[in-house]
């Protein structure tokens, strides 16, 4: 009887609204970004300057939907399907190389008018499984021998699928996640540097033996010294944060988003908006991130469990990543990924699974006690 008297008064928690009202905010900041960056490419390509705006639209309704189904379920007693959910996303990640390429690449399955990126979908399940996996007390995260075993075979495989699509920012930003949460899981500091040793010879093989994105790392060598120097992209977005100075153009009223800057309502979205509201603009944007992220790393720290604390780290931790390897290709700081801004950037499949990070942040949040 007190178990079901305390399973009620559990459900009847209320999620943290101050994180759920950040999350509406950058939403909406995003959907108006959209527009104001898509709508000359939109009218000139579809006749129509509301198309991504629309579609964009249609996806944060699905995400809210999605968010709300997240925070009814107990992620607890799901989270004994993570790895047959790991094993699945696995066989849609080699299922995209049976896809038709678009733009040299090999990221999305084709789901009647909607597409999606399995890689996606792998940091999102890679972080469930390995919360639930590494809370278990019969796996030692200390143990090199079941890291290297259990976890490396398995996440290594996800990635290589993923870097050969080729999309070299998504594998930077799952690598990094995972070894952040080997990390809080007690992993030793030494095994994670041992384990990512291999994977930095891989690299510099593929990159300076076999060219593979050789050209974006040159590039980004010799705009180290100076932006303009660097890629056609990189050269771009310096001169479209450069012409938003402190408080912008206006909004709409960019100019560089006229077939200037590539791809200004995704990768590059933020030097676009940067333009049009300035240095103020983008310090209120990078605010509503960072308390995003603040709310995130609150509702981890306050778990009463290990499996609460690994999960919700992961999720916020993985967002982190995402924002900061966005911004930082944007300003030179990275090689060019074509990394998409989370919640901002146009992508469906972008926008569903950094919802589904805060919806699970949500669900975890109702575990906390007031």
């Amino acid at each position: 009887m007190v178990r079901k008297t305390t399973r009620r008064s559990h459900s009847k928690k209320r999620v943290d609204e101050r994180l759920l009202g950040a999350y509406i905010a950058i939403i909406a900041l995003g959907l108006i970004t959209v527009y104001s960056t898509s709508s000359m490419m939109a009218e000139n390509k579809f006749g129509s300057h509301t198309f991504f705006f629309r579609n964009q639209f249609i996806w944060a309704l699905l995400s809210l939907a999605v968010i709300w189904a997240i925070t009814k379920i107990d992620l607890t007693r799901w989270a004994v399907y993570s790895a047959p959910a790991f094993i699945f996303i696995l066989g849609l990640l080699a299922m995209v190389f049976l896809m038709d390429s678009r733009n040299g690449s090999h990221r999305w399955l084709m789901l009647g008018p909607f597409t999606i990126q399995p890689s996606e979908l792998f940091k999102s399940v890679m972080i469930y499984y390995l919360a639930f996996s590494l809370s278990n007390h019969e796996h030692n995260a200390s143990d090199l021998k079941q890291l290297l075993l259990k976890y490396f075979p398995l996440l290594g495989t996800g990635m290589l699928l993923i870097l050969l699509e080729p999309d070299l920012g998504t594998t930077i930003v799952i690598f990094i996640t995972a070894v952040a949460i080997f990390f809080l899981a007690g992993t030793r500091v030494k095994y994670l540097v041992t384990s990512a040793i291999p994977v930095g010879i891989v690299a510099s093989i593929l990159v300076f033996g076999l060219g593979y994105k050789r050209a974006r790392v040159m590039d980004y060598i010799h705009s180290l010294g100076d932006p303009l120097q660097g890629s056609y992209q990189s050269a771009q977005a310096a001169l479209t944060l450069g012409a938003g100075r402190i408080f912008g153009t206006g909004l709409g009223d960019g100019s560089q988003k006229l077939f200037f800057l590539p791809y200004p309502h995704t990768d590059f979205i933020f030097a676009a908006v940067g333009e049009e509201v300035g240095l103020l603009g983008l310090l209120f944007l990078l605010s509503v991130f960072f308390y995003i992220l603040k709310r995130g790393r609150i509702i981890a720290m306050k778990q009463p469990d290990r499996f609460g604390f690994l999960l919700a780290s992961g999720m916020t931790l993985s967002l982190f990543i995402n924002i900061a390897v966005n911004i930082g290709v944007v300003t030179s700081l990275l090689p060019v990924t074509g990394l998409p801004l989370p919640f901002i950037s146009y992508g469906g499949s972008s926008l569903l699974i950094s919802s589904v990070a805060i919806g699970v942040l949500l669900n975890l949040s109702r575990r906390v006690a007031r």
